[in-house]
């Protein structure tokens, strides 16, 4: 099973636009080869624990997080799925908190985030 490694550039949650999605710099989730990942959305940070498998052919991330909102711990859960289409759907949790489906698309080069 090929697993969407790499940047994917968030394009679309539910429960914000745009602007607000890139409010610290272009909202992201990357997935890492050896099973670890991060995120940034809004001002959320989050470092990802994944658990890939297989579901109806197609690859499949669980993963618990932890991270920073506005400087404030936070943590968490989720998972994505890679569409037929090319594209990457999935949702976010946070604990005791909100939660958002998303969608991304592979990552072209463009402004990063602050790394850890």
């Amino acid at each position: 099973m090929k697993r969407p490694a790499g940047r994917w550039r968030i394009i679309e949650m539910e429960m914000w636009d745009q602007e607000v999605i890139d409010l610290v710099g272009p909202g992201f989730i990357e997935f890492a080869k050896d099973g670890t990942g991060r995120f940034g959305f809004v001002a959320v940070e989050g470092w990802m624990d994944c658990r890939w498998i297989e579901r109806d052919g197609r690859p499949f991330v669980e993963f618990t997080w932890d991270g920073t909102d506005e400087g404030d711990q936070i943590s968490g859960r989720g998972w994505a799925a890679l569409a037929e289409n090319g594209t990457l759907a999935g949702r976010f949790f946070m604990h005791l908190g909100d939660e958002s489906g998303f969608r991304a698309v592979p990552s072209t080069k463009g402004k990063k985030r602050n790394q850890p």
